[in-house]
């Protein structure tokens, strides 16, 4: 649509009745877009986000398994070193 096109139903009908049209246009379009486009698309990323959730606890467990493991060695190497120690003590002989 051109502009004399757009002028001549100005004059015709008058600029809140073009305005109006024009409005009901947007929303229609605006309205067609979210439901077409993007609905579907923020339904497809919630999908994923649920799924990147789900990794993220997988992880966080795996990591706290992962802790408990190594505490575990720690407190068995340290216990392994103390009785090593009382070994070599009552080894030596007293003076």
């Amino acid at each position: 649509m051109n502009l004399q096109q757009i002028a001549d139903l100005v004059e015709q009908f008058g600029f809140p009745v073009v305005l109006s049209l024009g409005m009901g246009y947007f929303i229609f379009f605006v309205w067609k877009f979210v439901t077409q486009d993007l609905k579907p698309t923020l339904g497809n990323s919630h999908k994923e986000l649920i799924r990147l959730l789900d990794q993220i606890r997988m992880l966080d467990n795996d990591l706290i398994r992962l802790q408990q493991k190594v505490d575990a060695v720690l407190e068995l190497k340290e216990t392994l070193a103390k009785e090593k120690d009382e070994r070599e003590k009552n080894e030596q002989p007293s003076k």
